[in-house]
């Protein structure tokens, strides 16, 4: 160490009483908190003015705040662009993301649509862009399959007609399973939707926060691996069975290989070349983003390019490549939601609005945060739940957001959601004019457009060493999450992932850290002793200091008491019942003569008289010779006789050392205690009392004092003066007793014997079964004070 003091370590002196907390709050005339009636609470929430009224408006409808402070000079032409850009990235995901949900690619345009118009109105992000999400619609898609699969529109035939597919002899109704799988996809878009509605309305956007990164993370990398399965397939062109659930990457897997020998290779070149190009172009536009003023859509280019090629070579007819083939111009008639459909899809639609929430909220603030502008996690639930029942009456899927396609928006310079607008029009053109030009696209190509945009996820693995060297609980979550959603599924594996989470956080919190203070020689500043040299060796004698460092509650109550023995080097109960088993051996033997005490100093330390001591002879003795009395009824003077149990005792009983007279315990750490916290710390105080050991509480907060006082923690003997505001006052006020000799010294107790006593000695063999204070009723205490046990600290 340096033999002086850096130079910037100013030194600093504060002067001030020894505050315990009734001490303090008399002085600083602590104010009791007003409480509101429900009515008051009611009549100030629900009051109506003018001006409530409209920033209640604003808050619902967020355009109105926004437009109406439009830059139209300054925005417009940034905006124009970026919604062009963005909208044709958002009409080409749709119709790639529709073949994650297994329907047409036409209803993958209607959910790049029909979102972006509510959320404009709703919504507090400027820069997201609303629409088809791969996780999300994975999600979605799983649950088509379970409810229409393939084999539920088998027909017998012998050919392939206009509303069928032919597979060894066998006739796919093509036409009912894509109406019964959109209905699926719509119905389960609009109880997403009023999910969320009603989490924005009940203002629980704060369960979302539950969802943490690593969490979230371990998820979405999982999705990515269930996305590439699902998409490989289609790549390769090959025939499989439709899995969901438990295994379904397994299971996929093995009927991709069964059937990689009907791999078409005319689909196969197209897909694996496009994923080489859009994933060489998007490395491009990221590494030289502030050189070129807009990203090369490179989405675009291929999609209209293998489109202009699979209509001049005929690939459909001569190599057999599976293509788009019809997108119908317009728009879908609206229809309600099959509500027979949604008692069997509430779990998964409820996982799905949570983490369609929980991805667009995470990028929107990212946006916010980076522009300076704040969103409302509330009001985003409301908008994306508007968004997703409008989106599902029209025959849609569930809307969120793509980090890449909102990267898209605001690399171009979107400034607001008029960006979004325009980006919507661009979606309807494509719908209304040109959608039939993209019928000759295989499908292949926009497998390995939905595969390429992958890279992001997956590039998330590489966060699993940094967690591992930062946090391994959020490593394990990760992991476990990841690991879980790969295997069980991914609604399965999310809320096997927040289980896990929960669990991480409950064993963090019933196994806290605990530790034992020292102060640093000079200074109020207390720290573990087994962090610092300098305050191993300064533990003041006769006190240990204790700190939690989590809330003590139900869970973590016993670990408290488990760790609070260890530290103070004893047992309180068993040290209680040992004493009382020794006061009571050594009561019979003065009873019946066979001892008796001598004084050495100040202190009376007991003598056995199982020999012959003449020394000690006294009336009693010849009395007793005499036979004046009868065994163990001859009258025993008044004399007080004290008990060290630091000494050897007359008895053979083990008595554990209690080496402290103090006990601090450090709460500034402790957020919360609960009913058994509270009472289980009562007891744990009382048991320290009545073997003579002081404990004090220190640096709890007024929160903690006030539930300390709303559940009963104070008593007679338990009192407030027990807390102090720092660990620093708790010491001086004991240093400070201690010099005045008036603290008592756990080491000694008084026994007073009284005249002619004949009664048996008040302790019955059950108090050898006490293991709490509540237990014993009291008779061991009633023992102590029949026996007058008095104690003396420092007595010279």
């Amino acid at each position: 160490m340096d033999a002086h003091p850096p130079e910037n370590l100013y030194p600093y002196t504060v002067s001030r009483p020894i505050y315990s907390n009734p001490t303090f709050e008399e002085d600083n005339e602590r104010q009791a908190r007003e409480e509101r009636t429900l009515r008051e609470r009611l009549s100030r929430t629900c009051g109506c003015s003018g001006r409530q009224a409209l920033k209640v408006v604003k808050g619902v409808f967020p355009v109105i705040d926004w437009l109406s402070r439009y830059p139209i000079r300054e925005w417009l032409p940034s905006d124009v662009i970026s919604g062009v850009s963005t909208g044709l990235v958002c009409s080409l995901q749709g119709l790639a993301y529709a073949l994650l949900v297994s329907v047409a690619p036409v209803y993958g345009l209607y959910s790049a649509f029909f979102p972006i118009l509510t959320y404009f109105l709703l919504g507090t992000s400027r820069h997201i862009s609303v629409g088809p999400f791969p996780v999300t619609c994975l999600m979605v898609g799983s649950v088509v399959l379970t409810l229409a699969p393939d084999d539920h529109f088998l027909l017998p035939g012998n050919g392939t007609g206009v509303n069928g597919t032919e597979a060894d002899g066998i006739v796919v109704d093509v036409e009912a399973m894509e109406a019964q799988r959109i209905m699926v996809a719509s119905s389960m878009t609009v109880l997403v939707g009023l999910f969320q509605v009603v989490m924005g309305l009940l203002q629980v956007g704060f369960l979302v926060r539950y969802l943490s990164d690593p969490l979230v993370g371990g998820f979405t990398t999982a999705a990515a691996f269930h996305v590439l399965i699902s998409q490989l397939k289609i790549v390769l062109s090959v025939p499989t069975n439709n899995h969901s659930g438990c295994f379904s990457i397994l299971y996929t897997l093995i009927d991709v290989f069964t059937n990689i020998r009907q791999t078409n290779r005319a689909d196969l070149a197209a897909g694996l070349l496009t994923i080489v190009i859009v994933m060489a172009v998007k490395e491009v536009n990221s590494k030289f983003r502030h050189k070129i003023p807009v990203p090369i859509p490179i989405e675009v280019i291929v999609t209209v390019v293998a489109a202009g090629i699979s209509y001049a070579t005929e690939l459909e007819s001569r190599y057999g490549a599976s293509i788009v083939h019809s997108i119908p111009r317009g728009f879908a008639p609206a229809q309600p939601p099959n509500t027979e459909l949604l008692w069997n899809i509430l779990g998964s639609s409820f996982s799905t609005a949570v983490v369609g929430y929980a991805v667009a909220v995470s990028v929107a603030k990212v946006y916010a945060a980076k522009h300076d502008y704040t969103i409302n996690g509330n009001q985003e639930l409301i908008a994306f739940g508007f968004s997703n029942v409008f989106c599902g009456c029209f025959s849609g899927f569930v809307a969120s957001t793509a980090l890449s396609r909102t990267a898209v928006q605001e690399s171009t310079g979107g400034k607001s959601q008029v960006a979004g607008i325009i980006s919507a029009v661009m979606v309807m053109i494509v719908i209304l004019a040109l959608g039939n030009l993209l019928e000759p696209l295989q499908k292949s190509v926009l497998a390995a457009i939905v595969i390429a945009n992958l890279k992001g996820m997956f590039m998330q693995v590489t966060e699993v060493p940094t967690l591992w060297r930062q946090n391994r609980a959020d490593c394990f979550i990760w992991l476990a999450t990841c690991l879980a959603s790969v295997v069980l599924g991914l609604d399965v594996g999310l809320l096997a992932g927040l289980v896990f989470e929960m669990g991480t956080v409950v064993v963090r919190t019933q196994f806290p850290a605990c530790s034992t203070l020292g102060n640093i020689p000079g200074t109020n500043i207390y720290r573990n002793m087994k962090d610092y040299k300098n305050v191993r060796h300064l533990e003041f004698p006769g006190i240990k200091i204790f700190k939690c460092n989590a809330p003590i509650y139900f869970a973590n109550i016993d670990y408290f008491k488990e760790r609070l023995r260890v530290t103070v080097g004893f047992d309180s109960v068993r040290v209680f019942k040992k004493r009382n088993k020794a006061l009571k051996k050594i009561h019979k033997l003065i009873k019946k003569g066979k001892l008796r005490a001598t004084e050495v100093r100040y202190n009376l330390i007991i003598v056995s008289l199982g020999v012959d001591n003449k020394g000690f002879e006294s009336e009693q003795d010849s009395g007793r010779e005499s036979g004046q009395v009868e065994d163990g009824d001859w009258p025993v003077p008044e004399v007080e006789v004290r008990v060290d149990w630091a000494l050897e005792l007359p008895v053979r009983v083990s008595v554990p050392k209690v080496q402290i007279h103090s006990l601090v315990l450090d709460f500034s750490a402790v957020s919360f205690l609960d009913v058994v916290a509270v009472k289980s710390l009562r007891l744990v105080i009382k048991e320290f009392l009545r073997i003579g050991v002081n404990v004090y509480i220190a640096g709890c907060d007024d929160e903690i004092v006030r539930k300390m006082e709303d559940l009963s923690f104070f008593d007679e003997e338990v009192t407030r003066d027990l807390l102090f505001l720092s660990v620093h006052d708790a010491i001086l006020f004991i240093k400070l007793e201690t010099a005045n000799g008036s603290m008592q010294d756990a080491m000694v107790e008084g026994l007073s014997l009284m005249q002619d006593c004949k009664e048996p000695p008040p302790f019955t063999e059950e108090e050898d079964l006490i293991e709490t204070y509540d237990n014993h009723s009291n008779s061991g205490e009633a023992a102590l004070r029949q026996l007058s046990i008095t104690l003396d600290f420092g007595v010279d």
